[in-house]
């Protein structure tokens, strides 16, 4: 038995392009399209220039879509990073810790992650990140 895919669609994250989804469960398996530093009320970038800033709301973003699909934070099993420098790791990583001490459940057991250096699809996009979860 096969299960069906299901869109999975917020207003708490930016809206996606048209020729993909913001999210997509089949079964227990929930995959977020990559997501920037974008406000979802106006569209705009966050913080120009401040990869902090835009990595903490891109991360928001991924939660919006993941809880629209039934999960949790605590139910993403892989993030990949995207960074369009390696200047701007650390940075990225100190909001990406906060958001995980935040958000990480009671047995602690923190996802995976891949950090890649990229060009990113529009200048002032600093870090997009994409996440894989299982929903119980």
């Amino acid at each position: 038995m096969t299960s069906a895919k299901t869109e999975i669609r917020t207003d708490g994250a930016p809206a996606p392009m048209p020729m993909f989804s913001q999210g997509v469960r089949k079964g227990p398996i929930l995959q977020v399209s990559g997501q920037g530093g974008e406000d979802p009320a106006t569209g705009e970038y966050v913080a120009p220039g401040d990869v902090k800033a835009q990595t903490a709301r891109t991360l928001e973003n991924v939660k919006a879509i993941v809880e629209a699909g039934g999960g949790t934070v605590d139910d993403i099993v892989m993030f990949r990073v995207y960074l369009t420098t390696r200047d701007h790791f650390a940075a990225m990583n100190e909001a990406y810790a906060e958001f995980i001490e935040a958000n990480i459940g009671a047995d602690g057991v923190k996802p995976g992650r891949t950090t890649i250096f990229v060009e990113l699809p529009k200048a002032s996009m600093l870090v997009e990140i994409d996440a894989l979860a299982v929903v119980g």
